[in-house]
């Protein structure tokens, strides 16, 4: 009897229990994943993709046109400044000095050789000289035809007396021949006399331009000195250019960096400017970021960043809004559409920049994302940002669990990110809300939170 009793009580119990949990289950509603409201912290922020890069990046180029000796600085090489990483070859820059130079010395001869004038100061004194005695030459030619003149006239006069006088045989015949003789010399003594006075006349009108000539000639050499000492000058230049191309044909690291990237290894004939090297700072690795336009209203400069992602690992690193492009830009997104955005440049934290060198072998180029906190509130209303959605008029509103069932309600939002967002207005500080309600949720429907 007593075991009976003891099958019938339980049965009965199962069976309350059952019709317990059947009940339970039919009234407890929608299930639903709810947060409640709480007063804390919000930071809104804009979260893009960046990567890392150096503000100033240092080109080793090829100073003029030669042939380059091998480079053995590889990536990664730590260089200082000052150190020879690269080298033209030496042979060629010796060879071009040295013919330099030698130019150099030949104008310089040539200008010595120019200067000295002693054998023209000697002409001048000696065309002067030559001058005045060609003066005194025509001044005696002159005399001499006025002697000769004299002696024709006389000797005419003497040959018309002997004439006269020959009739009355006061002369004789031999008289008169000696007569017509002198006559004779006389005549061809001043014709000789005229003759060589118009030829000293003519030798000094020529020796009158001798000083002329050799002053003209003095300042042709005037001339040539000013020639000879232009390639003088232009042989001193390509010295110095060949000096300085040596100088140059060493080249050397302008900072104490690292080697990012050598273009050229083996030894070749290249170009003037010719690209051999990249180096750079690594401590001045910072990060740049292309944000929408539509976002940049509230980014300033000073602003502080987090840079996560897995080239950064963890902890997020920090870091400090340091420049804003004045100019956005075009660029055509991943799904191939086209939007404007704006370059921003953050400064790493020097100690989280340093730990990622070390720790994480941060370098140039590495993909990063960065959150730029705009503004900040200690004591918000804050929900969950997946609870908030719009009403087709546009406005904010979310479903608040009250009293058990899912309730509509209109909100205004404040300061807003991914994560979270403030309600300004429309909920208290302990309420539930429930988080990406289906489209099919009605309101006043029961629901029960997770």
């Amino acid at each position: 009897m007593n075991v009976k009793l003891w099958i019938i009580a339980v049965v009965v119990v199962v069976a309350v229990v059952a019709m317990w949990m059947m009940s339970n289950s039919l009234s407890s509603g929608i299930e639903v994943e709810a947060a409640a409201a709480r007063v804390g912290e919000i930071r809104e922020f804009v979260d893009e993709r960046g990567k890392t890069r150096l503000p100033k990046t240092y080109l080793i180029t090829m100073p003029y046109g030669g042939r380059i000796e091998p480079i053995t600085v590889e990536e990664d090489d730590p260089v200082a400044e000052g150190d020879v990483v690269a080298r033209i070859n030496n042979e060629d820059l010796e060879l071009a000095l040295a013919q330099a130079d030698a130019d150099l010395q030949q104008a310089e001869a040539a200008l010595g050789e120019n200067r000295y004038d002693a054998i023209e100061k000697t002409a001048a004194e000696q065309a002067e000289d030559f001058v005045e005695s060609m003066k005194a030459i025509v001044s005696a030619g002159l005399e001499q035809v006025r002697s000769s003149k004299a002696a024709l006239v006389y000797a005419e006069k003497d040959l018309a007396r002997v004439r006269e006088l020959r009739p009355s045989g006061a002369r004789t015949e031999g008289d008169l021949d000696e007569a017509i003789r002198e006559k004779s010399q006389s005549d061809a003594g001043y014709r000789q006399s005229l003759f060589t006075h118009a030829a000293t006349k003519a030798m000094d009108a020529a020796t009158a331009r001798m000083p002329a000539m050799i002053a003209q000639y003095i300042e042709k050499k005037k001339l040539t000195g000013k020639v000879l000492e232009a390639q003088k000058n232009r042989a001193d230049v390509l010295l110095k250019m060949a000096e300085l191309d040596q100088k140059r044909g060493a080249m050397t690291s302008p900072v104490d960096g690292v080697v990012l990237k050598r273009h050229v290894t083996n030894q070749r004939e290249l170009t003037a400017g010719t690209v051999l090297l990249e180096i750079g700072q690594p401590e001045d690795l910072e990060v740049e970021a292309d944000i929408l336009s539509l976002d940049m209203g509230n980014v300033k400069k000073g602003q502080p960043v987090e840079i996560h992602g897995p080239a950064i690992g963890t902890p997020p690193a920090r870091g400090t809004v340091t420049r804003i492009y004045p100019a956005g830009f075009t660029k055509v997104s991943s799904l191939g559409v086209e939007q404007q955005r704006v370059k921003v440049i953050v400064r790493l934290d020097e100690k989280d920049l340093a730990r990622l060198l070390k720790d994480r072998n941060l370098g140039v180029g590495y993909r990063v994302r960065v959150r730029i906190f705009t503004d900040k509130k200690d004591e918000a209303l804050v929900v969950p940002r997946s609870a908030l959605f719009r009403c087709p008029k546009g406005n904010w509103q979310l479903y608040a669990i009250r009293g058990g069932n899912a309730t509509l309600q209109d909100v205004e939002v404040g300061l807003m990110n991914d994560d979270a967002v403030e309600i300004t207005k429309g909920l208290k500080s302990g309420e539930q809300v429930i988080l990406a309600p289906e489209t099919n949720l009605e309101n006043g429907a029961k629901v029960s939170p997770r």
